[in-house]
Formats: C-alpha cells, structure tokens, sequence
C-alpha cells in the first residue's frame, strides 16, 4: 500500500467522518484526489466500512464475556458459525487453534440473560461451553498498526 493511502486509512480509523477536505488538507491532495483513493481502498476492501462506535453500558447491555464452544461429537461437521449466526447477543465469532473451535465475544443486561444465552448456544450448536466474564476493559477496538 502507498505511503498516501497509508495515512487515509490511518487518518479515517481515528475519525471516519473526516470530510474529503480535511483528508485532503493532512495529506496535501486535493479534494477530488482524496475521493479517488478513498473510493479505491473501499473497492479493494481496505477499507469495508464505517460504524458508529456504541458505549455498551449505555445502551444497557454492560455484561462481556468470552465463551469458548466445542462441539460435543468432534466428528460432526463445523458449522458452529452458521448455527450461531442469527444470535443477535455475540458481537464476534472467531475461529481458533486450541482446545476449542470458536471463541465468542457477547454483551448481554445481567447474568441471568448470560445464563440463558449459554443454555441457547448449547442447544443451537451442540456444543460445550467455557466463559470468561469480563470485569472492565482497559482498551478494545484498536486500530491495526499500519
């Protein structure tokens, strides 16, 4: 990736609703030049979106756990992630190398609905579980180092 493009991205992690203008002002392109790069990183997939970054207690849902899934019958096919899709309360689901298949990252109201949501992955999944509550998070969602 060129040395421009670079510090778009890098420029747009920090603030994806900085104009074409001001883009334009910390690279020294022009307006129409920085449009052209950003349009073609969106294209190549550098750059696959732009989101609101959500306070997670604020929208009530202050519990975060970890929830490490196995299937119970190794042999079966691993379709744990489209299982386990349609479930609104996992944020990520990532495929791992270890004891486990998956590690889910999920935010729910209480332990109680925490509870109930392992109950409902064992079920749609067959899988066992092991989760890791969340006491307070120092950092998340940093940038990659580009």
């Amino acid at each position: 990736m060129e040395e421009l493009d670079r510090q778009i991205v890098q420029l747009l992690v920090k603030d994806g609703r900085m104009s074409y203008t001001d883009l334009g002002k910390a690279t020294g392109l022009s307006t129409s030049a920085v449009h052209q790069r950003v349009r073609r990183l969106e294209q190549r997939g550098v750059i696959r979106g732009y989101a609101a970054v959500v306070d997670s207690e604020a929208v009530g849902l202050p519990m975060t756990a970890f929830i490490s899934v196995k299937p119970f019958d190794p042999s079966a096919p691993d379709d744990i992630a489209d299982r386990l899709a349609g479930v609104p309360e996992i944020e990520a689901c990532h495929s791992v190398a270890g004891d486990e298949n998956y590690i889910l990252k999920v935010r729910v109201a209480t332990p109680h609905e925490l509870e109930e949501l392992l109950a409902r992955l064992r079920s749609l999944a067959g899988v066992s579980t092991r989760t890791t509550v969340v006491l307070s998070t120092p950092y998340e969602a940093r940038p990659p180092r580009i």
